[in-house]
């Protein structure tokens, strides 16, 4: 009987636990500063970081808490990421070209979303993920990925949320132009030099602890 209690215990310490949705930062876009780049800034906990954009062919336009918001729909949030965009905050590209985002100090784990990149190429040097994609306010897409895995082809019309793994303290990418398509930026934390786990893998090592906390006290009686 008390080897069935804790063989159990640590049988559900090693079955599949769904990742708990993870909070987004997005960025407060507050600028145009050209018609190539702008300004904003993002606020993790206390700190401020600000965040700029650059290209190298114009945008289309810039929102800054007006005007329509692009971001509805489904897309952004069928992966791991709880929150939509912020509404009506985001950068619209137009000519192709190199965009890169810098930030005043290293982000963890930045987010990419994206509005209707409809067959742009596009790549970004390192490895990404696509976190989410679908029903957008241009209609529905996919992305394929390129065979580096550090860029992909939009299909239809793409809208979803592209992950970069890691600390940041910039981030480029090339583009194809099209009449616009946009894109924002958020956070998951600040940067940092040690992986922080993610929801599931904490609730796999407590759920293993208490496994063999139990084992342990089995071979005390």
């Amino acid at each position: 009987m008390k080897l069935k209690l804790f063989s159990s215990v640590i049988l559900l310490a090693f079955l599949p636990i769904q990742a708990n949705a993870v909070p987004v930062i997005w960025t407060d876009w507050k600028n145009v500063l050209s018609a190539s780049s702008a300004s904003g800034a993002i606020t993790v906990g206390t700190t401020p970081v600000n965040v700029n954009y650059t290209g190298t062919g114009n945008h289309a336009f810039v929102q800054t808490g007006t005007g329509t918001n692009f971001w509805t729909g489904t897309a952004y949030t069928n992966g791991t990421v709880d929150n939509a965009p912020t509404p009506s905050e985001g950068v619209s590209l137009n000519q192709g070209g190199t965009v890169t985002i810098t930030f005043s100090q290293s982000i963890l784990n930045p987010y990419i979303a994206m509005n209707s990149w409809n067959g742009n190429v596009v790549d970004f040097g390192v490895p990404i993920s696509i976190d989410s994609f679908g029903s957008g306010f241009w209609g529905t897409g996919t992305a394929a990925l390129n065979s580096g895995g550090t860029g992909f082809t939009g299909n239809g019309e793409f809208h979803g949320v592209v992950k970069l793994s890691g600390s940041f303290t910039s981030i480029s990418f090339n583009h194809t132009s099209e009449n616009w398509h946009g894109f924002t930026v958020g956070v998951q934390g600040l940067g940092t030099s040690h992986p922080v786990p993610e929801p599931a893998s904490l609730a796999l090592l407590g759920l293993g602890l208490i496994g063999l906390i139990a084992i342990r006290r089995q071979l005390a009686v």
